[in-house]
């Protein structure tokens, strides 16, 4: 039986779903700050279009494809999927009273044998499925319509995320339920859903203009700075939220959160210094999305040593794994393969390491202990089953649905327009007025006044609507 509504677990999981909403701006930043100048708002676009899309989709039939088996007490659903009979978030228990599966007057239908509002879990898994789809959008920077993304969104979420959020989050989704695989936060569901969806889009729309002989900067390392800072602090709400309560586990969880997030940055600028020599703020920045990326599997299952090593292999790995781009011939813009499939395969599979059976014990799944702890082979080899058969579902139905859209209505903006810049192309705005700007830059490096604001505008725009080319105009 459920136990009695919890004023403060609600309070906590309502604060990390707003935490999670936080994190899809931060990816826009993050990724919006490594574009070149002209496709920065572009970016912005694509990921803010994501909150409105998967959240309508999310009332209409996500929530019910997902979860809505749980707490039903009419036995819909199955490991495959959560049927459709709570669309428009119908019968989840949000009226008042006591209901039969254990509500009370304060908070209607609870969730499995939490003291948490089923409407709460709505509110926090939403926020999950509209940043995966997000994290995509890296991989096909600088080319894509936005019309023909918010539509790959919307067919997105319908038949890759919201089936494999079941799979791996449902109690009764097969991945969680017959291959017994820990995945606390969704390092399958979210990160190697998401990487192999954006290894596949990659494929489909090609490479772009210049791709392997133009310089391709990113145009503002502050944004993607900030973006990083806002990544870093919604995550707690993304893993320690993940307990559904304000408990020994999500104290835990953000404290492995923490500390692997860390080592990864540590790790990725021992990489860096390796390869290149140097340490750069955008090492630094991606070394600890790394990190981020691969704890959200692990944190509720391993100690804070544990925590350690699972945020410095992957920091390390990952930093030589964003070359695989240029070895294999496929143009990840932003590294979304490197990072969040790579990172998301090593975090998942290293759940059959590090795995501890003091933390093991929180989970009702028939999870095991992981090998270095005394439990054998058989969870390493579930781990890689799980992150496996995503990985392999994720990339061919994301393949074969950019590659359909593409030939229908067309998700590749013409040569021209990308040359030109995609924000002018699809949005008709810019980020940054070139012509005050430049004028102003050679009014200071002359030594004399500002050009007035008329005479600025009139300025011819720097070809490339890049920083540098602007500064150097």
């Amino acid at each position: 039986m459920p136990s009695a509504f919890s004023n403060g677990d609600t309070a906590w999981v309502l604060a990390s779903s707003a935490l999670v909403l936080l994190m899809t701006p931060g990816l826009a930043f993050f990724y919006g700050g490594m574009v070149r100048a002209k496709s920065v708002l572009n970016m912005l676009m694509m990921n803010f279009i994501a909150i409105a899309v998967v959240t309508i989709l999310w009332v209409l039939y996500g929530w019910s494809v997902s979860f809505g088996n749980v707490g039903s007490g009419d036995g819909s659903g199955n490991g495959l999927w959560g049927g459709l009979h709570q669309w428009l978030l119908h019968d989840i228990g949000m009226g008042f009273g006591a209901s039969p599966d254990g509500g009370t007057a304060s908070g209607g239908t609870l969730f499995g044998a939490t003291g948490v509002p089923i409407i709460a879990v709505v509110c926090f898994q939403l926020m999950f499925a509209i940043i995966t789809p997000a994290l995509i959008s890296g991989s096909i920077a600088d080319r894509t319509k936005f019309v023909g993304w918010t539509v790959y969104v919307a067919g997105w979420v319908t038949l890759v995320y919201f089936p494999v959020a079941h799979w791996v989050f449902s109690p009764n989704g097969f991945i969680n339920h017959k291959l017994h695989v820990m995945d606390f936060a969704g390092g399958t569901a979210v990160h190697i859903n998401a990487g192999a969806a954006g290894l596949a889009m990659a494929m489909v729309l090609g490479k772009r203009v210049g791709f392997g002989r133009d310089v391709m900067r990113p145009h503002n390392v502050p944004f993607v700075m900030l973006g990083v800072g806002l990544l870093w602090f919604g995550w707690f709400g993304f893993n320690a939220g993940s307990a559904l309560g304000a408990n020994g586990q999500a104290s835990m969880v953000f404290v492995n959160t923490q500390i692997a997030t860390c080592t990864a940055m540590v790790g990725w600028l021992l990489a860096e210094k390796i390869q290149h020599g140097t340490f750069t703020s955008l090492g630094a920045a991606s070394g600890a999305v790394a990190g981020l990326v691969a704890i959200t599997p692990a944190c509720a299952s391993v100690s804070p040593l544990g925590a350690m090593f699972v945020g410095l292999i992957p920091g390390f790995v990952c930093c030589y794994a964003v070359n695989l781009k240029n070895k294999l011939g496929y143009d990840d813009s932003l590294d979304v393969v490197g990072v969040h499939l790579v990172g998301g395969v090593l975090g998942t599979v290293l759940v059959g390491f590090f795995a501890t059976k003091e933390m093991v014990g929180g989970y009702t799944n028939g999870a095991k202990a992981g090998l270095f702890y005394g439990g054998g082979a058989s969870q390493l080899v579930a781990q890689m089953e799980g992150a496996g058969i995503v990985l392999a579902y994720s990339f061919v139905v994301s393949y074969v649905l950019g590659w359909v859209l593409n030939k229908t209505i067309g998700m590749r903006v013409s040569s021209d327009a990308e040359v030109e810049g995609i924000d002018s192309a699809e949005h008709s705005e810019t980020a940054y007025d070139w012509g005050r700007l430049g004028a102003s830059l050679r009014g200071a490096l002359a030594g004399g006044d500002a050009v007035p604001v008329a005479a600025a505008a009139s300025k011819t725009e720097p070809a490339d609507n890049d920083v540098q080319e602007g500064v150097k105009a």
